[in-house]
């Protein structure tokens, strides 16, 4: 019975070691992977943050152009002064599809993120920040190349209404796919904040970066240019 006492004692204590390793382990894989899918969430709505950014200032042009136009309309002698705020206020979609392609190539990413209707709410935000572009500040900067702002007539005859319908219905069902997103992952502004805090740090520093080799770049052409004139005193 002592030697059958043992045996079980030690059989539990064999168990209870399996399983404290074996739950300590998955434990640590399961916070890791929670860590990577909140930097690749964060991430992506920290682009999607930037997108919105840019295109409410397309959209702010565009009104502002509208209200040049009406200003003219009441009086033309200011058409010197604002022909070239016009040309000044072209709309455009300044982003990077970075993270877009990364999101959007991996299906690892997007199985660590685990939600089916981000990703789709993701995807679709992608697919309207393009059409934004095209058909809202591509088709602008493109007529008006065509025809010039050049005369008081070309200003008033150009007809922003139709951009500016269409860029305010884009937006606003941009903006309420990011408000959805922040939504279902738990991302609060004050988190989009500090991580823009962080991106502008790593940005800093990789600028201090570029410094840095400027200078190297320039003590070694320097010293080129010296040994450049050593040279020519040789002769």
């Amino acid at each position: 019975m002592s030697s059958m006492k043992q045996f079980l004692l030690s059989l539990l204590a064999t168990s209870v070691s399996i399983a404290l390793t074996f739950g300590t382990a998955a434990i640590i894989d399961y916070n890791a992977k929670q860590k990577a899918k909140r930097e690749i969430v964060m991430m992506v709505m920290y682009d999607m943050y930037n997108s919105l950014q840019s295109i409410e200032k397309a959209d702010s042009m565009i009104q502002q152009s509208m209200d040049v136009q009406r200003q003219l309309a009441e009086d033309t002698t200011k058409f010197d002064t604002f022909r070239f705020k016009m040309a000044q206020l072209m709309p455009k979609a300044e982003y990077t599809e970075t993270t877009e392609r990364i999101f959007s190539s991996s299906i690892e990413t997007i199985n660590t993120v685990g939600n089916v209707l981000f990703t789709e709410n993701v995807a679709e935000f992608y697919q309207m920040r393009q059409f934004y572009k095209t058909s809202v500040c591509d088709s602008v900067t493109n007529e008006i190349t065509r025809t010039p702002f050049t005369t008081l007539k070309h200003i008033l005859d150009f007809n922003y209404l139709i951009y500016a319908i269409a860029s305010s219905g884009i937006l606003n069902d941009m903006q309420h796919l990011y408000a959805q997103c922040k939504q279902m992952m738990e991302v609060s502004d004050e988190e989009i904040e500090d991580y823009r805090k962080q991106r502008e740090q790593i940005d800093k520093g990789m600028s201090g970066s570029g410094e840095a080799t400027d200078s190297i770049i320039n003590e070694i052409m320097q010293l080129q240019m010296n040994i450049d004139e050593a040279k020519a005193k040789l002769k």
